[in-house]
C-alpha cells in the first residue's frame, strides 16, 4: 500500500459500485467484497484500491488473506 492510499466512505462506494448498502454488508460477510477500515470510533471506510479491484472483477473477487 502506498502512502497516498485513499480511504473512501460509504456514499462514494455506493455511487461507484451501484450496490445497495445491505448488499455491500452481505457481501463483506460472504468475503466477496472488501472489508471496511476503521478510521475513527464511529467511522469507517474502504481502501480505494480494494474497491477498484472489486469493480474490475466483481464475480471473482475474494478478500485477500492478511500476510503474516
Amino acid at each position: 500500500m502506498s502512502n497516498t492510499e485513499r480511504i473512501i466512505r460509504l456514499k462514494t462506494v455506493l455511487d461507484r459500485t451501484g450496490l445497495s448498502r445491505s448488499t455491500i454488508y452481505r457481501k463483506i460477510v460472504e468475503g466477496t467484497f472488501p472489508s471496511q477500515v476503521k478510521i475513527s470510533i464511529h467511522g469507517a471506510g474502504w481502501y480505494e484500491s480494494a474497491i477498484n479491484r472489486w469493480i474490475a472483477d466483481p464475480v471473482h473477487y475474494r478478500e485477500e488473506e492478511p500476510a503474516e
